[in-house]
């Protein structure tokens, strides 16, 4: 009987170190153009926010997974002119969110689909919340016409595979 118990408790053990933290998934937000994995069940919210000098709904797509938040943003800036300015707005809200130094690590992006721009970029960040956390970060900024997109991770440490498999699924279009 104690071989038994000890051979059930060893299997369940086992069974449980092997229970996948992510759990990706296919993924196209309603109205975003993406395709992208989530590695849990996306949640969506909405809100008005200032972007480029107007006032635009501002869609998240976001979930939890271990202790790393995934998300997708999007907005609709209606106007091909205002998306450089957005992006930069973007770069620059990431940064002093994280409370991260000027010199952060960005580097140019490219995302299959999008709309080739010189201020589209991947940010790779260290930082506090601002709560006092330290959080690592990374996140894409991109158009597709005259929508904008941020995707990104945020944790305490990001997991690589994760990285490769969140942003390597990430296109725009059609």
């Amino acid at each position: 009987m104690r071989r038994r118990l000890a051979l059930a408790l060893a299997t369940c053990i086992a069974l449980s170190a092997c229970a996948p933290t992510f759990d990706w998934r296919d993924s196209r937000p309603e109205g975003s153009r993406a395709r992208l994995m989530f590695p849990c069940r996306p949640a969506s919210h909405a809100r008005s926010v200032a972007l480029a000098a107007t006032t635009v709904e501002m869609r998240m797509v976001a979930c939890s997974a271990g202790d790393t938040v995934f998300a997708l943003t999007f907005a609709d800036l209606k106007d091909p002119a205002r998306v450089g300015m957005a992006l930069d707005e973007l770069g620059l809200a990431l940064r002093s969110h994280l409370h991260s130094p000027e010199g952060a690590a960005s580097q140019a992006v490219a995302v299959p689909g999008m709309t080739p721009n010189p201020l589209a970029v991947q940010w790779t960040l260290t930082g506090q919340l601002p709560d006092g956390r330290t959080v690592q970060e990374r996140a894409a900024l991109f158009s597709y016409g005259t929508v904008v997109y941020q995707a990104t991770m945020l944790g305490p440490r990001l997991d690589a595979e994760a990285q490769d498999t969140f942003f390597g699924a990430l296109r725009v279009g059609p």
